[in-house]
């Protein structure tokens, strides 16, 4: 939220937002948004900072389907959100949906030409 509260020319409210991120929750059904699958809701405040900085991406990647809160553009140009897992939302960043499905269909044909080849 900070974050965001440099980034925009409009209020960011936790309140405002702690709505949004439970609408997106609920409209979830627990899956990722962009790949469907079922999020390990377990997960949730697991995150250990020290195991983290010993185990880098190996403790990273058993953290891969914890549910994370994405920001996406909202009808109305300011933010909303939708759940994803948390390597999802790392391999999308900052892209817009539209770019990371690019990306991934990028991904998908190179990757099939090299197998090809």
């Amino acid at each position: 939220m900070k974050r965001d509260r440099r980034r925009c020319d409009y209020l960011v409210s936790g309140a405002k937002y702690r709505e949004l991120i439970h609408s997106a929750v609920t409209h979830s059904k627990g899956r990722d948004h962009y790949t469907g699958e079922q999020l390990d809701w377990g997960l949730i405040g697991t995150y250990c900072n020290e195991a983290s900085k010993a185990g880098r991406s190996e403790y990273k990647s058993t953290l891969g389907l914890l549910p994370t809160a994405d920001h996406v553009p909202g009808n109305d140009g300011q933010y909303d959100f939708v759940i994803c897992a948390w390597r999802t939302n790392d391999a999308k960043n900052d892209l817009s949906h539209n770019d990371f499905i690019d990306l991934c269909r990028r991904v998908v044909e190179y990757h099939d030409t090299k197998v090809t080849t």
